[in-house]
């Protein structure tokens, strides 16, 4: 009998994934509440020795023992005692070997539905921890249904499993049709009551972070790190990149020969215009090359509370510089966490309202704005 439980272990470790040390813990927890429930008793005295190793499988009831009983179930007399061996002392463990059959229908009832739900937890974990490691990683989906009352999309992962887009993560006028590959950045892993959930996301701007990632062997190595980065999804997307090594190019890095590795990843992100920029330590300069295509003539930090600054740039370079809607000079302050006053370097807005030169840095935590590690 014991020989067919370890091979069954042994199966079951084989077919489920599971490890057999898990499996034999959750074994024995069940088989102690089974034998608590059936004989009254604790979990001190009940001892479960299951050794794969030499094929050991044994279940015991231990008594301690007393020159006066006062509860029968956990207790045992010296003169009790004395009928197996006399060398037993008031104090001393009295083990009670017991059969399978003694547990009874409810124990071994208990026994299979913990071991169930043993194994159930033991597969979620399992399952979570494999999500887990996908956290922050590109996953290649296929799209397999589309509702479009509620605006959700549901996928299905290379990797197995099935995950859910959510209206506010897709790309705004991105069209996506069922049985097409896309792919989709994963936000996080949550636990939950039916299982752990992935948290995937196309807006995420750790997407294009890991595109690019995956795409400069400079980035991959080391050589060339990106410090921060700002997207507003299927429009715009500013980078800002450093190299350790001064020969190396960062932004030459990461737009590739003939403009190859940057054209790949906005092929993939369906025309999303990318701007990638040098990074600098002093905030000026960082500014000032954040706030490309326009051009800067000065930039002026303002000290306070709040990191601020002034920016002036060409008069005919102003709509440039806050780019359509505001959106160059919003992408610019989350870039570089400051709030931004853009003005015309004749100090006259003309036809542009103050109010639409000015613009705040997104200094809140938002999906939007990722700064590298």
């Amino acid at each position: 009998m014991n020989a067919e439980f370890f091979e069954a272990l042994t199966m079951l470790e084989k077919e489920r994934g599971l490890s057999a040390d898990y499996l034999l813990g959750k074994i024995k927890d069940a088989i102690i509440i089974a034998v608590k429930k059936n004989y009254e008793v604790e979990n001190e005295n009940v001892s479960v020795i299951i050794e794969p190793e030499t094929g050991k499988f044994s279940v015991s009831l231990v008594k301690k023992v007393v020159s006066e009983v006062f509860d029968p179930n956990t207790e045992i007399s010296l003169r009790d005692a004395f009928q197996r061996k006399k060398t037993y002392r008031p104090g001393d463990d009295y083990i009670i070997p017991l059969k399978t059959k003694d547990f009874g229908r409810i124990a071994a009832q208990t026994a299979k539905h913990v071991i169930r739900q043993g194994l159930k937890e033991a597969e979620r974990s399992q399952m979570y921890a494999e999500m887990q490691s996908n956290a922050h990683e590109i996953v290649s989906a296929v799209v397999t249904n589309i509702d479009e009352e509620r605006g959700v999309i549901t996928l299905e992962l290379s990797k197995g499993g099935v995950a859910t887009l959510p209206r506010n993560e897709q790309v705004a006028g991105e069209v996506l049709r069922e049985g097409q590959h896309i792919k989709v950045y994963v936000v996080d892993v949550l636990e939950s009551e039916r299982g752990p959930r992935m948290m995937i996301s196309r807006t995420h701007p750790g997407l294009v972070k890991r595109m690019f990632e995956m795409e400069v062997p400079e980035i991959f190595d080391g050589t060339v790190e990106i410090k921060a980065i700002s997207r507003e999804a299927g429009a715009r997307t500013k980078m800002a990149v450093w190299s350790k090594d001064e020969n190396v190019d960062p932004v030459g890095a990461c737009i590739g020969p003939r403009g190859q590795r940057v054209a790949r990843i906005v092929e993939e992100l369906g025309g999303e215009k990318i701007d990638i920029v040098r990074w600098n330590e002093d905030p000026a300069k960082f500014i000032s090359a954040a706030l490309s295509p326009a051009t800067v003539v000065g930039v002026e930090l303002i000290e306070g509370e709040t990191r601020s600054c002034r920016v002036t740039v060409p008069d005919h370079q102003l709509s440039l510089a806050i780019g359509n809607k505001g959106q160059n000079a919003r992408l610019c302050a989350r870039l570089t966490g400051y709030n931004i006053d853009i003005r015309p370097e004749s100090g006259y807005y003309g036809e542009e309202e103050p109010q639409a030169a000015e613009t705040e840095a997104a200094g809140q935590e938002s999906a939007e704005t990722q700064t590298a590690e």
